[in-house]
Formats: C-alpha cells, sequence, structure tokens
C-alpha cells in the first residue's frame, strides 16, 4: 500500500506564515544603492487653466484600513514617461531582434524546458496516481488558505498585523514594510509563502529516486523564484510606490538599462550586477606586482615579484578554473590570496588561461594537461631551478590537477611532490544542481551549440550559476535594475563575476561527459594520452578544502572524492560557499573552518568528530605546506634571469573580454 502521509504542513499562515531563509549569496549580498543620473524628463510645463480646487485631506485611517501608497501622485510626469517607457522597450527589442537578424541566430530548442516538464510531470504523476492521498494533499493547502482568508477579514475589519518575522529567517524579497502594513499585499505574501511551501512538500514527499528529486527541487526553486509577487510591479506595493513617488521614470531607466544589458549580452540578457566601470584590471584589481614569464596557445603563465628576503624553496603552482579568470584570487590587496602568499615567501606562479575562440575548438581535457600544467611545470623548472612544487587547484582547475596527478603517477613523473584541492570535485555522483544540466539531451544540445562556433560562450555557464541561486543572482537583481531603475553599486567580486570565458568545443563536452554524466574518474574509466586513470595511483600529500554551502562543489561530493586518493589526505570544511568560503584573508575573517579526522565513509560522521577552529583557513594550509618543505633560499627575481618577462601581471589573456 501506498504511504498515505499527506506532504509537510506549512505554519498557519493567519497567525505565522512559514518563509524560507533565502540561499545565502556567495559573498554577493549587497544593497545596490541608486544610479547618481536621472531618465532625461523634466517636470510638466505649466498649464493655463482654472485654479484647481484644493484636495480635501484624508481621514485618518482606522485600524483595520491600509495607508494609501503614494502621497501624491503627478500624473501628468507618469503618462508622458510612460511614452518614454514605450520608446525604450522599443530600444529592448532591436536589441535582442538585432544580433539574430545579424547572425543567424537559431532558436534556442529549449531542451531545460522540455526536461523541466517532464521531471515536474514525474512529481504530479506521483500525486495524481494516488488520488486519495492527493485529496489529503489538497485539503492541507486549502485549510492554509482558510485560515488565511479569515485572518485578513479580521485584519480588514480591526484586528492587529502580523507579528514581524525574525531577522535571521526572514525573507528579504518581503521587507519592506508594506508587505505587511497594506493587509491585500499582506495577503499575496502569505498566499505566495504558503503555496510554495505545500509545492516544496510535494517534491519532497513524492516517491522518486534522488537524481529526479534533486531536479524537481532545482526545477521548482526556479519557479517559484520567477513568480514571486516581488517581481512585479502590479503586486509589489514597494515598487508601486517607489513608481508613483517617481512618476514612472524608474521604469524608463530601468527599461534603458535593459536594453543596454541586452546589447551587451549579444541579443540575450546579461544581468548587470555591479559597476564595472569603477575597477581596473592591474590598478585596483589584479594588482599583486608580477611578471608574465610564459606564454602558449592556451596560457600565461605568471611569476609575482617577493616580498621577503628570503622565500621557500619549494615553489607554488596555482592552477585555477578556466570557466572563469584567476584574478579571484587577487582582487585586491585586502581580499588577495596570492599576496598573501608571496607575503608568507612563497615564490607564487599562477596560469593564466586563454580566453578562447574558434582557434581552440579542438583543445581538449589533454591538451589543458599538457599545454597548460606541463608546460607550467617546464616554465618553474627554468626559472627556479626547482623540479618539485606544490600545486594548487581550483575547481574545474582542481579536477584537471587531479586527472594530471593521476596521469602523472602512471609515468613516474613526481614534479609535484603536494597538492591542494579548493572547491574541487574528483568524483561526480553527489555533483549538485549543476548535473540538472548534465543529462545526454541537454549535453548534446549544448555540443550542437558549440559544434557551430567551436567554443561556448561564456555567458551559458553565467546563467547557470545564476540560477543556482536564483532569488539572489537574477531576480533581486531584476527588481532593482529593471523596476526600481536603480543602478548596482561597484563590488570587485561581482565585477570579476561577470567577466565571463569561453570553452574549448572538445574541452567541454570532455568534461561534462566523463565527470558530471559518467563520473569515470573515479571508477577508474577515464582515458587520457591512450592511459586509464587510477586515482589511487595518486599518493602526494593532499590538502582537500571544501566548503559548507557550496552549490558548486558540495561538500559531500569533495568529501566522497576525497576517498580514491592513495597517500595522505587533510580534508578542510570552510564556512560560507565557492568563492567566500574560499576568499576568506586572515586579515579579517568572516567564516570559520573544521578540520581533523581522517576521512571515513561518512561525512555526517566527520563533520560531527570536527574540531571547528574561529577564523581563516589560509595559516592552516600555510603550517601544511610549510611543514612539508620547510627550506629556504634567497628570494627570486621573475623569470630567474632565464625566462625573459614578456609583460606585467595580470597579463594579456586575462583582459580579452567574450
Amino acid at each position: 500500500m501506498k504511504d498515505q502521509r499527506p506532504p509537510r504542513q506549512q505554519p498557519r499562515a493567519a497567525t505565522k506564515p512559514s518563509t524560507r531563509p533565502p540561499a545565502e549569496r556567495a559573498s554577493t549580498l549587497h544593497d545596490p544603492a541608486p544610479t547618481a543620473a536621472a531618465a532625461e524628463a523634466g517636470d510638466a510645463p505649466a498649464r493655463d487653466a482654472a485654479p484647481r480646487a484644493e484636495p480635501r485631506p484624508a481621514p485618518d485611517p482606522g485600524p483595520g484600513d491600509a495607508a494609501p501608497l503614494p502621497g501624491h501622485a503627478d500624473f501628468d510626469r507618469l503618462s508622458r514617461n510612460m511614452g518614454l517607457l514605450v520608446a525604450e522597450s522599443q530600444k529592448v527589442a532591436a536589441a535582442y531582434m538585432e544580433p539574430r537578424a545579424r547572425m543567424g541566430v537559431p532558436p534556442k530548442g529549449g531542451e531545460e524546458a522540455k526536461d523541466m516538464v517532464q521531471t515536474l510531470g514525474q512529481v504530479a504523476a506521483q500525486w495524481f496516481t494516488d488520488p486519495a492521498r492527493m485529496m489529503v494533499a489538497q485539503a492541507s493547502l486549502s485549510s492554509q488558505m482558510v485560515d488565511l482568508w479569515a485572518g485578513t477579514m479580521r485584519r480588514m475589519a480591526g484586528g492587529p498585523a502580523p507579528e514581524p518575522e525574525p531577522t535571521r529567517t526572514a525573507d528579504k524579497r518581503f521587507a519592506a514594510p508594506e508587505w505587511r502594513e497594506l493587509p491585500g499585499f499582506d495577503f499575496i505574501r502569505q498566499a505566495y509563502t504558503i503555496t510554495t511551501g505545500w509545492a516544496e512538500g510535494l517534491v519532497e514527499d513524492a516517491e522518486l529516486d534522488d537524481e529526479t528529486r534533486d531536479k524537481a527541487r532545482f526545477y521548482l526553486r526556479q519557479l517559484t523564484g520567477a513568480l514571486s509577487p516581488s517581481n512585479f510591479l502590479a503586486t509589489n506595493p514597494e515598487l508601486l510606490k517607489h513608481t508613483f513617488e517617481e512618476g514612472g521614470e524608474n521604469l524608463v531607466r530601468g527599461m534603458r538599462m535593459l536594453a543596454e544589458d541586452i546589447a551587451a549580452g549579444k541579443g540575450d540578457l546579461k544581468i548587470r550586477q555591479s559597476d564595472n566601470s569603477v575597477h581596473e584590471l592591474g590598478v585596483n584589481m589584479a594588482m599583486t606586482p608580477g611578471k608574465v614569464v610564459f606564454r602558449n596557445e592556451l596560457m600565461e603563465l605568471i611569476q609575482y615579484a617577493p616580498a621577503t628576503p628570503e622565500v621557500y624553496r619549494r615553489p607554488l603552482l596555482i592552477v585555477p578554473p578556466w570557466i572563469n579568470k584567476f584574478y579571484v584570487l587577487d582582487l585586491n590587496p585586502a581580499k588577495s590570496f596570492v599576496k598573501w602568499a608571496v607575503d608568507q615567501g612563497l615564490t607564487v606562479f599562477v596560469i593564466s588561461w586563454v580566453n578562447p575562440d574558434e582557434r581552440h575548438a579542438d583543445k581538449n581535457f589533454e591538451s589543458y594537461m599538457r599545454e597548460g600544467i606541463f608546460a607550467a611545470l617546464d616554465a618553474v623548472e627554468r626559472a627556479t631551478g626547482e623540479r618539485n612544487v606544490t600545486a594548487i587547484g581550483y575547481c574545474v582547475g582542481g579536477t584537471l590537477l587531479a586527472v594530471t596527478l593521476a596521469y602523472m603517477a602512471l609515468k613516474g613523473d613526481d614534479r609535484i611532490s603536494s597538492a591542494t584541492f579548493f572547491t574541487a570535485q574528483t568524483d561526480f555522483r553527489n555533483a549538485g544542481d549543476l548535473k540538472v544540466f548534465a543529462n545526454e539531451d541537454q549535453i548534446e544540445a549544448v555540443e550542437a551549440q558549440m559544434k557551430a562556433q567551436g567554443y561556448l560562450q561564456g555567458s551559458k555557464m553565467a546563467n547557470a550559476f545564476n540560477m543556482l541561486r536564483p532569488n539572489d543572482l537574477i531576480w533581486s537583481y531584476v527588481v532593482n535594475n529593471y523596476l526600481k531603475g536603480k543602478a548596482p553599486m561597484a563590488f570587485d567580486l561581482l565585477t570579476w563575476n561577470s567577466d565571463s570565458t569561453r570553452m574549448p568545443a572538445a574541452n567541454h563536452a570532455f568534461y561534462l561527459r566523463n565527470c558530471y554524466l559518467g563520473n569515470k574518474l573515479t571508477k577508474g574509466e577515464m582515458v587520457i594520452g591512450g592511459e586509464t586513470l587510477d586515482l589511487g595511483r595518486v599518493t602526494v600529500p593532499v590538502y582537500n578544502l571544501a566548503t559548507k554551502e557550496d552549490h558548486i562543489a558540495p561538500a559531500k561530493s569533495v568529501f566522497v572524492g576525497s576517498r580514491f586518493f592513495g597517500g595522505p589526505m587533510r580534508y578542510v570544511l570552510a564556512g560560507s560557499g565557492h568563492i567566500a568560503g574560499v576568499v576568506n584573508p586572515p586579515y579579517k575573517p568572516k567564516y570559520q573552518f573544521w578540520s581533523g579526522p581522517e576521512v571515513g565513509d561518512s561525512f555526517d560522521a566527520w563533520l560531527a568528530a570536527a574540531d571547528e577552529t574561529a577564523g581563516s583557513w589560509w595559516p592552516d594550509w600555510m603550517a601544511w605546506v610549510a611543514a612539508q618543505a620547510p627550506e629556504t633560499v634567497p628570494a627570486r627575481e621573475p623569470g630567474g634571469g632565464v625566462l625573459e618577462p614578456l609583460c606585467d601581471a595580470p597579463g594579456e589573456y586575462v583582459r580579452v573580454k567574450s
């Protein structure tokens, strides 16, 4: 007999509605500031007309009445701005259509939409095939909505407003007081919260396999985020008040920014998250002194100038992801992991990957290993005279480093003496929400796009990452930018986040199929250079950093991958997410970290036994590195007199825009 349990009950909304806190932003939360420039619209011209009668003062509202939205509304100004809004909307249409007409862009295949309908259809089928259980679920929703309606009627008759929610659990989308002070909008808010929680309960209580449930959660999050009443002018009291106060100028500014952002995305919307004009590479970000000492088709190698009279003998090579640019580790002096490592006495080399185009279409994972890591190791040895290095791999750069280590172990190449992974996956069975985009149909669609142009446009991956936190990274900016008409403030991390890169067709297809779809590395099935790889052969010491709130490389996924290496393993869990958990400097740390136990079979058991340490994990890592190779030598200048510096850091490849 099937389980007759109803979906999880939501608290009765008329007394205290249930809201889930929004997902924590990966160090991207900020309150955008309004733009300094106003829309080009003046006051309405004077008219010759009879004097208007003075309006009567409105009576004081009673206890159950709603305060009026705008105090005064200039309808002449509003109507004129509605005309300007129509003109700006035509520019939006042109920005969308012009690249498609000029370049013959084909319509999108809609694979994501198809997969969403199929996935949520499976959830619905689970309930509709059990009518009794569905009736219980519907009764649960109906009961909550009836209670909400009754509570709203009591308010309209003079009853009290609901108690505000605690700050730590309050939904920031509904932070404006009007959402609770105005009974009609309070009803809309609570109805949305109840319905969203009910739908989430249907997904959780349906009899689904783990993969389907994860996909259903993801797609439901996209739908509920998009349909929030906070996203629409007519159902958002804060936006209505703002629009009346500005006479609609906010909408004109927003439509203008929307046209600009679609044009910047070459026909697709590229949501601005920061004022990028404030930051300049080499001036106020990516400014640690250094030189490009080597360059080939795939990468530039940067060697940073020493900051201490003596340095550790063993150099450090950092392998960043090619999905983003390397300078997330060198945003500014206060946040820079690169500068901090140099200050600790390390000779730091960083790979800066090319932003590929059609010329790099055939560059695959093996190319990135040979022309990336191997070429860098050769250059490091020439510049320093040292054969052995310690290496860091970040995100997909860490996956590449693990693959390279497994290949080197087969060949007896011991140049990398220890390895550190920053939020990098080697096992992909628990790969998180990005796995939603890695089924056969969607990968085939991506491969078809890449075949046509030789690469995947950077905006595609950027959009996928934004969808992991839609309320924070999509809809908050839609409301702020295009409805409130406020330009976002300058923020270096978001400037970096918008500086997306393309992916070569061969490399990206290999990554999707061998990692996300096939999970071949830890299965012992991945083939590189004609060799079948085995992570168990990798016996060098490993420092494996995961972050607790990571939606890209989940902590449990990194933990599981740790078990496949054959040497000493130090698994460390940092607070926060994929970026903020890594970029957490000791000068002003925001998050803690956990460490201690040996990696076993259970992530939960490991976490329960781990020691929590306040502050940054950076000093813990430095002690681990120094203990392995404590010997020091006089400081080295970039190139070491052997490699001729080509240009100043951060180099030329990093400046190429997508």
